[in-house]
């Protein structure tokens, strides 16, 4: 059995004065690194003894690397929980994830008062592990395909749902990381976002396995970007559309051979023109996936669909389906609900496993060209339902967010006595809503068109920079109502 922590004491051994891991507080070699991680991995393996699970609340730094990593190596799931939480909100999944401990910086503790769990500052759990005796192997890992990692999403209700992912399934994404994006040993690795979204998280532990070097920013700014671009022989990135327009507005990048690996639907066409014509040199990779899929299509820049709204063709270890409401497969172009089998999937929500065969859909619709690729419509349970017309709030935005004056824009439901629903339109941006509606009348159809509109100077943010679709609703309410 082979563990995604295994290739640490080859590299360890082969170029041991390799940089494996710069933060802002400093850097550490394969040597290190290695030796960190068996070390956190045997003080793990012995204060995590009931459930195998161990919760951190840490910042962006070595140390939240350190916990994962050596969770895994010891066998145990690794629970990352956010600083950006609510105290309700910490102790809500914390009970739920069922963790043995866990491990908090100072500067958190508020956030888990009156736990009922064991819990270890950063600087004493760091000491305690500096201290931990260790050998190379641990006999006491036994599982074929050991759970390493537990995130959480908002279920229908909006109340947090629990997953876990096999360590197999992040192998395998490693796999494909290697051939389509063409990560190795040689590559230094950029993190611009919070370790706490599956995407940099796995952007800094792929890069890790494959033997090359990370580098961590404590917080995303583009003068550090700059920054670490001129003075790192950094190769890679890791970020998402939002930090990447943040990029080009403020001319952060330089034109040499790089790469960017993106995820995310806000991406619009109009950014990905800009950066392929003032940065040529660059080659961007843009794929979609979920928590619960992982990587399912991608496209880069050398794609002629780049500057569609496809989202690519699948990985070559993932087959997709198109299915209508009874279940038969659509033809091409027809629009129905997304299916998904490969390895690389979610092993399950907490307590409710999947079936290693079974098709797995997160709702998302769209359809397959006669060309192979993939473009999405919405998600089903995100569409809107205007007067018996189906309405997908993403084929509004694609529409708004190529006008000037936005920024970024938000379509959702609200529910009306007459119509049943009716599209509403949040705006990041300096704008006229007249000129928005114009732009809207010359391409989607008038039912489609926003009835109500709001207009806000910064959408409200997941941990991973996107648009926290759930909370923004709530917000919209409550504008809304204030001005009736």
């Amino acid at each position: 059995m082979s563990l995604m922590t295994d290739t640490y004491a080859y590299y360890a051994q082969k170029e041991p004065n390799r940089l494996a891991i710069q933060d802002e507080r400093g850097r550490i070699t394969y040597s290190e690194w290695h030796q960190r991680v068996q070390q956190a991995a045997s003080w793990i393996n012995r204060h995590a003894i009931d459930r195998k699970r161990v919760a951190f609340l840490l910042s962006n730094c070595t140390s939240f690397l350190q916990v994962f990593a050596g969770a895994a190596a010891a066998g145990v799931t690794a629970i990352p929980l956010d600083p950006r939480w609510s105290q309700a909100e910490c102790l809500q999944r914390l009970t739920l994830s069922g963790a043995d401990l866990v491990i908090v910086e100072e500067r958190y503790m508020k956030k888990i008062e009156n736990i009922q769990i064991p819990s270890y500052l950063l600087l004493d759990w760091e000491h305690e592990v500096r201290c931990e005796q260790t050998n190379d192997a641990f006999p006491f890992v036994t599982d074929r395909n050991p759970m390493f990692y537990m995130g959480f999403t908002s279920g229908s209700t909006g109340s947090p749902k629990a997953f876990v992912r096999g360590q197999q399934s992040w192998m395998e994404s490693f796999r494909m990381t290697a051939a389509a994006f063409g990560i190795s040993e040689h590559d230094h690795v950029l993190i611009l976002g919070t370790l706490l979204s599956s995407h940099f998280l796995y952007g800094a532990i792929s890069t890790l396995y494959f033997g090359g070097s990370v580098t961590l920013l404590e917080k995303f700014s583009t003068e550090k970007v700059k920054l670490m671009l001129q003075e790192n022989d950094i190769t890679a990135l890791y970020t998402v559309p939002t930090m990447t327009q943040a990029l080009l507005s403020n001319r952060s990048l330089y034109d040499r051979p790089f790469k960017m690996i993106s995820t995310g639907a806000e991406w619009s066409q109009a950014s990905k023109k800009k950066l392929k014509s003032t940065y040529p040199m660059i080659t961007f990779y843009d794929f979609y996936g979920t928590s619960e899929l992982s990587f399912v299509s991608y496209l880069s820049s050398n794609d002629n669909h780049v500057t569609s709204e496809s989202v690519g063709k699948p990985f070559p270890n993932v087959s997709i389906s198109i299915k209508r409401e009874d279940g038969s497969d659509c033809g091409p172009n027809e629009t129905g609900r997304i299916y998904v089998n490969s390895p690389m999937r979610f092993s399950g929500y907490l307590h409710e496993k999947q079936k290693a065969d079974e098709w797995l859909t997160v709702y998302d619709m769209g359809y397959i060209d006669q060309e192979g690729y993939l473009y999405m419509k919405g998600r089903e349970n995100g569409m809107i339902v205007y007067g018996g017309l189906n309405i997908f709030p993403e084929e509004i935005e694609r529409v708004l967010n190529v006008q000037p004056e936005v920024n970024r824009s938000l379509v959702i439901g609200m529910k009306d006595a007459y119509w049943g629903e009716i599209p509403v339109a949040v705006i990041e941006g300096n704008c006229q809503v007249n000129q928005l509606k114009q732009a809207c009348k010359a391409v989607i159809s008038p039912y489609k068109i926003p009835k109500k509109w709001v207009v806000t100077e910064k959408m409200i943010e997941t941990s991973g920079g996107k648009i926290a679709r759930a909370k923004m609703k709530d917000w919209v309410k409550e504008q809304l109502t204030w001005r009736q």
